[in-house]
Order: C-alpha cells, then structure tokens, then sequence
C-alpha cells in the first residue's frame, strides 16, 4: 500500500527536533533575542548559535539556488544528510517549499518522514545529522542555501539513503 504524506504547517515548535524555523518579524514586535541596531532603525535577530560549520576542518559556504515549482504528488525516493554541518535554506522572494525531514541516526523508513510546508517568507537551519529530502519548491524562486564545505581533500558530507517504499508527497 502506497505512503502518503501530507505537510503540517510549519511553526517553531513542531520542527524543533530537526532545526531552527527563521522568519521575519515586525519591527514593532521584535522577539527575545533581538537587539535594536543603527540608531534604533533597525532590529538584529542573531541566529549564529544554530549555524554548526566549521566541523572537521570545513568551512561556511553561502549559495544561491534556483529551484523549479514540483508537481504533486511528488514521489519521494530518496532522503540525505549532512553529519558534520547544518544546512540553511532562506527563500529570496516569496516561494513556498516543502521540508521534507526524518530524525537524525540510522537510516529513515517511510513511517518516520514528516512534511512542512512554509508559508512563502520562511526559511529553515538543519540540525547536522538530519534526514532530509532534497529541496521541493511549491512556486518557482530563488534560496539562499549556507551549508558547509569539507576542508580540502576530504570527502564531500552527504549520506544518501533510499526511503523505500516510496513516499508519495501530496498537497492538499
């Protein structure tokens, strides 16, 4: 019998086991944490703290990808991961996406994939180790992607695993 999975929204505390949701904010309604910069014009949010980067050897890496809307249901066959660094994406425009995502450790199994679908404006840091899908854009747009970079001459870190059976990602 074929896997379904249908996205949840996403919100701060259900995707707290696999990352950190970053979003904006009101200028009037600052969150804890924030700091009032450039003669109080300005609100600064620092989110370094869920960067993990510099793990055997490897440095920051800040990319631009550019992603084309997927059809649905979308067929999910495959998930990775990241052991030794987080992994950022931060949509550039207002693109909803699908994070696709299993807990970190041995290998996923359909019944432990969850869905979230952003509103357009969020973005998501991976926690290092998490399983995820490669990224499923629900608009066409542009993301920022800060990942790490292996130190020269090291292997690339990305584990890939097959998610079998199938997962069929669908939007209601």
């Amino acid at each position: 019998m074929p896997t379904h999975l249908h996205p949840e929204p996403l919100t701060p505390k259900a995707f707290a086991a696999y990352g950190t949701v970053v979003a904006p904010f009101a200028h009037e309604q600052p969150p804890a944490g924030a700091r009032a910069i450039n003669g109080g014009t300005t609100w600064r949010l620092d989110l370094l703290a869920d960067l993990d980067l510099h793990q055997g050897g490897g440095t920051p890496g800040l990319a631009v990808y550019s992603a084309i809307a997927r059809r649905f249901p979308l067929a999910l066959q495959e998930m990775e991961r990241h052991t030794q660094g987080s992994q950022s994406f931060l949509p550039l425009g207002n693109a909803r996406f699908v994070v696709v995502v299993a807990p970190a450790g041995a290998a996923p199994q359909a019944s432990d994939v969850k869905a979230f679908i952003t509103n357009g404006l969020q973005g998501v840091v991976l926690h290092p180790g998490t399983w995820h899908h490669g990224l499923v854009a629900v608009e066409a747009g542009c993301f920022a992607v800060v990942e790490r970079h292996a130190a020269p001459g090291a292997a690339a870190d990305c584990d890939e695993v097959a998610l079998a059976p199938t997962v069929w990602l669908v939007l209601a």
